[in-house]
């Protein structure tokens, strides 16, 4: 590994080990905060994806929240709530490591608490996403007018911090009991055959592997292979780019290799 890698690791470590130690505080209430906002979001997100019509988009101050909407596909936007949380904390780890990515993952963040006070928003939700937008808009600036690098830690950190809370929220809310209002119930009444607890073990695996997903892409984009690439050529798999210097999708050619002696053969 190089520097950059050996620095992304530490500083992530150090991030997870501050979050565990912080998490139920009142420090952290914030965060917990906009976690709860990008699950909301996530619903709505999922059921503009399946036609559906988003009425309102609210977080309350005890960390819960409601996406009102009509139509859409509910077997799609039940689970959005818990995994699409997962998804923004991935995506904001894996973009964490270069400037104009971590810029990217902020602006993106800043207009979504923007635009999504257009849906009936309540008081704290407006309140929350203006001075979320706010907070992140001042590192933006810093970034590329005063001191660099600062925004790349703050992206890490958020995708850190909505990461675990994602995995630790699935498995309190869904798996280690069962509550009658809780999206694992509401998904298993459109689909019986999953009990609630079996869904929320699934989705928790599942925002364990995005994380993780989060982490290795980052530390692809970090990697010498990929200092003078773009963001998806170095991630594409079009380069030679692992600790080894194998190539990255060496598996994939011999598996179609594999496949084409086979059908030789046969």
């Amino acid at each position: 590994m190089n520097e950059p890698q050996v620095a992304f690791l530490a500083l992530y470590l150090i991030y997870i080990a501050i979050i565990l130690l912080f998490h139920n505080t009142l420090l952290m209430y914030p965060f917990r905060l906009l976690t709860t906002f990008l699950h909301e979001l996530s619903h709505a997100i999922a059921c503009w994806i399946t036609c559906g019509d988003v009425r309102a988009i609210r977080v309350y101050d005890n960390e819960g929240g409601v996406t009102s909407y009509v139509g859409g596909c509910r077997l799609l936007i039940i689970p959005a709530g818990y995994v699409g949380a997962a998804i923004w904390g991935s995506i904001f780890v894996m973009l964490s490591g270069g400037r104009k990515t971590a810029t990217g993952a902020a602006g993106a963040l800043v207009a979504m608490l923007l635009l999504s006070l257009c849906y009936a928003p309540n008081k704290t939700m407006v309140y929350l996403n203006l001075c979320w937008a706010v907070f992140t808009s001042i590192f933006i600036y810093l970034e590329w007018q005063v001191f660099t690098p600062i925004l790349n830690y703050i992206v890490q950190f958020y995708g850190a911090f909505i990461g675990i809370h994602a995995i630790f929220d699935t498995y309190t809310d869904t798996v280690r009991r069962t509550v009658l209002q809780s999206d694992a119930y509401a998904c298993y009444e459109e689909c019986p055959c999953c009990m609630p607890r079996c869904v929320g073990i699934q989705w928790a695996i599942l925002n364990i592997i995005l994380q993780l997903a989060g982490i290795w892409i980052a530390m692809v984009q970090l990697s010498d292979d990929c200092e003078d690439e773009g963001w998806w050529a170095c991630i594409s798999g079009d380069m030679d780019m692992n600790m080894d210097g194998n190539k990255f999708w060496e598996w994939e050619e011999n598996a179609a290799h594999s496949l084409e002696e086979w059908l030789r053969w046969d």
